[in-house]
This record gives structure tokens, C-alpha cells and sequence, in this order.
């Protein structure tokens, strides 16, 4: 079992990243915050256009590659304080293999890298697996937020971070 992580950085890579996104997000997020949102955020947030976007703010794209197959994404955005890790996405037929956790460890060494002291997430309060499994890579719920994010949604999110030193 060989991992990588693969920058993203020509256009013709962020599109296979948003198609990744689209079936990603098609298959888990319905039944946590239903079919209308889950279509509002991928325009919003996970479009082509979103990712140039993004990526010119400074968020950084990387697709989680294993064995030559790509098996989910991440995104994060290093500032003076922290990581933020915006996306941590794997599809479904890789999920429960150790993935995440050693995509937590490629975050950290970019953290560490960088001289940040701690990694800040957001996940929704009704994604009981992810927080489950980031509460056991060390995380702790710090705080909660609803974000107005247009059209009517909210992202009903706790704010989960990772103290590294």
C-alpha cells in the first residue's frame, strides 16, 4: 500500500479534483444535510471556479493517492497562528483503512513545517463518524458555529482543533 500526496496545481488536475468532490460529496452528505445543499455547497465551495479561487487566496490542494488511485482530497490554508484544514474528503472505498490518520500526519509535518502551533477544523455537528475519528486523532471541540452561507443554509459546524506543541 503506497500513499502520496499530489499537489494540485494545473487546471486540468482541479478538474479531476472537483469531479472527486461531486462524488464524494454526492454519496456521504445527503442524509446529514440533504441533496439541496449538499448541490448548493459543491457550486459554491468545490466548483472549478471556487478552486481557483481558493487555491489564490493561498489554500493548498492536494489529492490523497493511493496506490497510484485517488482516493480522497484535502485542502489547508497555513496563516501566522495556525492550519486550517478547510477539506479532508476520501471516497467511500477507502474509507476505514488508516487513511485519514496518515493524511493527519502529512497536515502535521506541514504544520511543524511551517512553525504553526496547532491544526483548526470545522465539522458538522451531525457527522458522528468524522468527529468520532478526529476526537481520536487527538482533537478537541473548542467551540460550535452557524455559518450563513447563502440561499437559505447554514453550516451548523463544531470547531475542532489540534494543539501540536
Amino acid at each position: 500500500m503506497k500513499l502520496d500526496f499530489k499537489a494540485v496545481k494545473a487546471e486540468a488536475d482541479q478538474i479531476v479534483l472537483r469531479d472527486l468532490a461531486y462524488e464524494i460529496w454526492n454519496e456521504f452528505f445527503p442524509p446529514i444535510i440533504g441533496q439541496s445543499q449538499v448541490d448548493y455547497m459543491l457550486e459554491k465551495f468545490s466548483s472549478l471556479e471556487a478552486i481557483k479561487n481558493q487555491s489564490q487566496e493561498g489554500y493548498q490542494y492536494y489529492f490523497i493517492v493511493l496506490d497510484g488511485q485517488n482516493a480522497g482530497y484535502l485542502t489547508f490554508k497555513i496563516s501566522d497562528e495556525e492550519l486550517f484544514l478547510s477539506k479532508l474528503y476520501l471516497h467511500a472505498n477507502y474509507r476505514g483503512k488508516g487513511i485519514a490518520k496518515k493524511a493527519m500526519r502529512f497536515l502535521l509535518d506541514c504544520a511543524t513545517e511551517q512553525d504553526v502551533d496547532n491544526i483548526r477544523l470545522t465539522v458538522n455537528r451531525d457527522n458522528v463518524n468524522s468527529i468520532a475519528a478526529y476526537e481520536k486523532m487527538g482533537f478537541e471541540k473548542v467551540d460550535e458555529q452557524i455559518t450563513d452561507i447563502g440561499q437559505g443554509y447554514v453550516m451548523d459546524d463544531y470547531i475542532m482543533r489540534l494543539f501540536i506543541r
